[in-house]
């Protein structure tokens, strides 16, 4: 014991006379580092000025991916163009990329890395679609109530003649 104290080695990390010291019984994340593919993907996207660009952690949500990547072009001409700097920018990375949708039409352009699925669009197509909403648990929107009907008004009324 120095002064008193009982060194810091031999206290169990589950002592209550460690509860002011956090580092030592906060759990570490499992994965804080982006992954070269990731890495990858981003930088493309910085490089071509994507605009609005969101990483999503779909692990917890399904088996086709662990990654989405939702990011927005001006025009479909720079949608297309940052999809393609995409795939050249996994490709150097050593990532060879399973397919590309939508490139032809440029409103929407898939890029299917395996680990990540990478979603190019227009702003007006993302706002329509709101994957975001849909990938990262966003709140539940109230369902509308069905009307009742009542089953005598709603029979068939035979048209007039």
């Amino acid at each position: 014991m120095l002064h008193g104290r009982m060194p810091a080695d031999s206290m169990a990390p589950g002592d209550p006379r460690l509860n002011h010291m956090t580092s030592r019984i906060r759990p570490h994340p499992a994965a804080v580092r982006a992954s070269p593919l990731q890495q990858a993907v981003t930088s493309a996207l910085d490089d071509m000025k994507a605009v609005n660009v969101r990483v999503l952690d779909v692990r917890a949500l399904t088996d086709i991916a662990d990654t989405m990547v939702i990011a927005c072009g001006n025009s479909d001409r720079h949608v297309r163009s940052i999809a393609e700097r995409v795939v050249e920018k996994a490709k150097a990375a050593g990532f060879r990329p399973l397919g590309t949708e939508g490139e032809r039409e440029g409103e929407w352009v898939l890029v299917d890395l395996q680990d990540v699925l990478v979603h190019v669009m227009l702003p007006r197509v993302r706002e329509f679609y709101g994957l975001e909403r849909l990938w990262d648990g966003g709140e539940a929107q109230p369902a509308r109530p069905t009307p009742v009907v009542n089953p005598a008004s709603a029979r068939r009324r035979q048209p007039s003649r």
